[in-house]
């Protein structure tokens, strides 16, 4: 009879267990990174009075062997890898609008302004002595000069954004370093099977998940489920042997940027960093392509004036100064009169040869190229992203398929653990019951 009350009790002890599970799992159906636990039982056996005989084996209850977690590792890396690729695919696309928005003709207004200083010279080759039209021409080139700074300037502000993106994605990886180290310390010291251990496990796979969307990383689960991590361009140590080791980041006087641990340059094919890396050197190329076609079209116009001559017979002036980069490229301080429309053959000559220059390899031309280019890339960078989120949808509701609460299920596994509660519940009021029976009896 005693063992009929240690049967009931067990039973109590471990449906009571499995009910408080189920409701862990309920709390958190909408917790990120929360895996679904399940409460292992088994049969608890007795045995006779021989310890090291155990011949005499009947039911004796159900034992608790612990929690356990609902994870696949196989899916988990597999959504890790596609969640890198989304975040460099991310933060790429964030530069490449940057940049195009900075190139468009509707934002700085260069394409727009180069029209004008060509319809200009055509209409004073028609009327060469009408000062108003000779003002509209100084100052379309003064809207050329100032639409290069002004894109230069978005450039330089585009290069000094992501900088602190980088910066902050930085310190947000090597937090995270710091938190999975702790996170190991505890893992080893906490009991197998229990609650805590399966807390600690959601919040290390929740931390390698951040760190996978930053840098490609290579994972190595270790005892009691301690993890070292390294990069998986060099083999670098990151975390696992007690110390975090942190990442820095530098940047050149262009804005490209590097990362490096431990004095070892870290290179990486996917993540957030990946991403930022290809984005600064992408704004440091569009940077020195923008100064060369500055410079390029401010000579090229130069060099067509200074064919010419002003109203009062002087050789033209250069109407750039500043040549050599778009940030410093500045109209001439010129007067109306200054401006030179004519040429040894006629007093508009020089006009119709500037409105000559026209054509697949004009000033017009080479910047819409330039900005179509750009187009391009952006339109390029926009579908990589739309794939690789969609290749992380998938593999992240192919992870949560196994890891994520069903509340169906939940609620049958309740209403099945409550019953065998309350069975336990009779087994042991049944064996008071007939305890008190026999004790009447005697």
């Amino acid at each position: 009879m005693s063992d009929l009350l240690s049967i009931g009790a067990s039973g109590l002890r471990a449906y009571s267990r499995a009910m408080a599970t189920v409701g862990d799992n309920i709390a958190n159906a909408q917790s990120p990174g929360y895996a679904r636990r399940t409460l292992a039982l088994r049969e608890m056996p007795v045995a006779g009075n021989n310890v090291l005989i155990r011949s005499q084996v009947g039911p004796g209850g159900v034992d608790i062997a612990g929690v356990t977690r609902a994870a696949d590792q196989w899916l988990t890396q597999e959504a890790r890898l596609s969640s890198g690729d989304g975040e460099r695919a991310s933060a790429r696309l964030d530069a490449m609008t940057q940049i195009e928005s900075a190139l468009a003709s509707a934002q700085n207004g260069t394409a727009r302004a180069l029209t004008n200083v060509f319809n200009t010279a055509d209409q004073l080759a028609v009327d060469q002595s009408n000062a108003t039209l000779r003002g509209q021409f100084l100052q379309a080139v003064d809207d050329v000069a100032a639409g290069f700074r002004g894109t230069a300037e978005r450039l330089v502000r585009a290069s000094d954004n992501l900088a602190a993106s980088t910066e902050t994605a930085v310190e947000r990886f090597n937090t995270d370093l710091q938190a999975l180290e702790k996170n190991n310390a505890a893992l080893r010291t906490a009991r197998p099977g229990s609650t805590t251990e399966a807390g600690l496990l959601d919040e290390r796979d929740r931390t390698l998940d951040r760190l996978a969307a930053q840098m490609a990383i290579d994972i190595s689960i270790g005892h009691r489920g301690a993890v070292s991590v390294r990069d998986s361009g060099g083999g670098n140590l990151l975390a696992g042997d007690g110390t975090a080791h942190p990442i820095t980041a530098t940047r050149t006087s262009d804005g490209r940027v590097g990362f490096s641990v431990g004095g070892q340059s870290l290179s990486f094919a996917s993540g957030a960093l990946a991403g930022l890396t290809e984005a600064a050197n992408h704004i440091a190329d569009q940077r020195i392509a923008v100064d060369r076609i500055a410079t390029q079209i401010a000579n090229q116009i130069n060099g067509a004036h200074q064919n010419g001559r002003d109203a009062s017979g002087t050789p033209g002036a250069a109407l750039f100064t500043g040549v050599g980069s778009a940030t410093g490229l500045t109209a001439a301080p010129l007067v109306p009169a200054e401006v030179a429309a004519a040429n040894a053959v006629s007093d508009n000559g020089n006009m119709l040869s500037l409105g000559a220059l026209r054509g697949p390899q004009d000033a017009e031309a080479l910047w819409a190229d330039h900005v179509a280019s750009q187009a391009r890339t952006t339109a390029q960078a926009r579908a990589q992203d739309a794939a690789a989120a969609t290749r992380y949808g998938s593999a992240s509701a192919a992870r949560n398929s196994v890891s994520e609460i069903d509340l169906d299920r939940e609620a049958a596994d309740l209403l099945r653990f409550q019953q065998a509660y309350s069975a336990a519940a009779q087994t042991i009021q049944i064996a008071r019951e007939t305890m008190q029976l026999l004790f009447n009896a005697l």
